[in-house]
């Protein structure tokens, strides 16, 4: 017995696949959105992101937490951090704490150190920075383990497996946060999303949604690697779940980030010498988890900046593919920022495929070069993966940057960043219908879903969305101004605009 079909006029509107958005944290994302805004569009130094945060606190409660979020270092007319002093002059009486754009720590203010006890005495935690002047005083600046004083440690417990970076609120103002987030996914043309850090928390709110009918997009999870062991004792070995909702593999850190300087450059940063960043695992203890995962099936999914910190990832997936050899494990490497030359090559070899995020270098690629120097105008080199044999994908890691599949192929035709610089040299850029395949059909082999997502293919789910032109044929530098008109999950019209 036949459908009907049902015949819709699209006008003149372009037809492409559901963007799929391989690397995301949708709940964090819609946390963030209650959070003020201090991007570079609302803010240019550290006196106007004050300023944003006080007009929030003025319309808080009494004792409520001011939360601020987008910030990146380098983008700001002081090129420092804001410091926990003027984070004062928002308030002296309740929690301030604002993100940097890597979400991997930021500051906080003299408030918060108090009520948990951390002064100019307080050791580091593994895994984390209290970050303290010259004089040894701290700054108000934290990292990674050290935002356990925001966060607890019992509710995300991730120790070495990862930045702590979730808060915790009510199951309702999740489910409502998720909600949110889904809307601006939609509102971008994405349809199927991997999910690069689910915790208990991440996984609760995702089944309720799907008993409750409101989970409109297709989320594939992947466990952070603190349950690792309770994935294996479970028997979840391989891919489950159904079309809407199912688990893909393990999420990994190497290293940490170059956005907020903590990414592992062992020789020290260039623009500040004495940071170095961190690596999460010793190279002998992160090879035997890798071999553990890939010798039960599982696909990994590894945070990995730096070379040293990539080179820790490729030497731990040649290891486990010599003892166990699989020519379709599909182990990927997160960020994968600053691979050489060598790496690359390495990856073909091992089929390691790159989650990139062209919109990191689009938002703040010159902070990178600041931070870094040579080789930082590498950064993403999607150019020499391509030459390589190496297959990329194209994410948006929202909410370090807003689910815009449009901007994010933009940005990997041009290397344009934000402020009108072109990062590295041209053979770096890929063309136009490289990258939308890299947000479509490399989307979906990448979270293993390329037989029912990725392209407008009989047989597979009607996700699509419907664009006001064609990215192929507009010049590079318009791609991004392109409007999303609709878009449609399994035959569904999600969004219209």
């Amino acid at each position: 017995m036949g459908l009907s079909p049902e015949r819709i006029d699209l006008g003149d509107g372009v037809v492409v696949p559901g963007f799929v958005d391989a690397h995301a944290h949708p709940l964090m994302f819609g946390q963030m959105m209650s959070w003020v805004d201090c991007g570079p569009e609302k803010a240019s130094s550290i006196p106007e992101i004050v300023a944003l945060l006080k007009a929030a606190a003025a319309d808080l409660p009494a004792g409520r937490p001011v939360r601020g979020y987008g910030y990146e270092q380098r983008n700001l007319a002081e090129k420092r951090h804001p410091t926990r002093v003027e984070l004062d002059e928002v308030a002296a009486d309740r929690e301030v704490y604002l993100m940097n754009a890597s979400g991997h720590g930021g500051v906080v203010n003299s408030h918060t150190l108090e009520i948990n006890g951390v002064d100019r005495d307080t050791p580091n935690p593994d895994g984390g920075e209290f970050f303290r002047d010259a004089d040894g005083e701290l700054t108000g600046e934290l990292s990674d383990a050290a935002c356990n004083i925001l966060t607890g440690v019992h509710g995300v417990k991730i120790g070495h497996h990862g930045p702590n970076f979730h808060l915790a609120d009510e199951p309702e103002e999740h489910l409502r946060q998720l909600d949110a987030a889904t809307q601006r996914f939609l509102a971008g043309g994405v349809t199927s999303i991997g999910d690069a850090q689910v915790t208990r928390r991440e996984f609760d709110m995702y089944l309720r949604l799907a008993e409750a009918g409101r989970l409109e997009l297709r989320v594939s999870m992947y466990l952070l690697s603190h349950l690792l062991d309770e994935a294996l004792e479970m028997g979840l070995v391989g891919q489950f779940g159904n079309a809407h909702l199912s688990f893909a593999g393990i999420k990994f850190y190497a290293d940490g980030t170059l956005g907020g300087w903590t990414a592992y450059f062992p020789d020290g940063y260039v623009g500040d010498p004495c940071r170095t960043g961190q690596l999460y695992h010793e190279p002998a203890e992160y090879a035997g988890l890798i071999s553990k995962a890939h010798a039960a099936g599982l696909q990994t999914a590894t945070h990995a900046q730096s070379p040293t910190a990539i080179e820790m990832v490729v030497s731990a997936i040649e290891a486990a593919l010599a003892e166990h050899p699989d020519p379709d494990a599909r182990h990927r490497i997160e960020h994968c920022g600053l691979p050489t030359p060598e790496q690359i090559e390495r990856m073909a070899a091992s089929g390691i495929r790159p989650v990139n995020q062209t919109q990191h270098y689009f938002n703040w690629g010159e902070g990178v070069e600041e931070a870094i120097g040579t080789p930082g105008e590498r950064f993403n080199p999607l150019g020499e993966f391509e030459r390589a044999g190496v297959p990329f994908t194209i994410s948006s890691d929202a909410p370090v940057a807003e689910p815009i599949p449009l901007e994010a192929i933009q940005t990997a035709v041009t290397r344009v960043t934000r402020r009108g610089h072109r990062l590295g040299p041209d053979d770096l850029r890929v063309s136009a219908l490289a990258a939308l395949r890299a947000h479509t059909i490399e989307g979906a082999v990448s979270i293993g879903r390329e037989d029912d997502l990725g392209s407008l293919e009989i047989g597979k789910y009607a996700d699509f969305a419907v664009l006001s032109g064609d990215p192929l044929a507009v010049p590079a530098e318009e791609i991004s101004a392109i409007e999303v008109r609709e878009t449609w999950v399994d035959g569904v019209r999600r969004h219209r605009l």
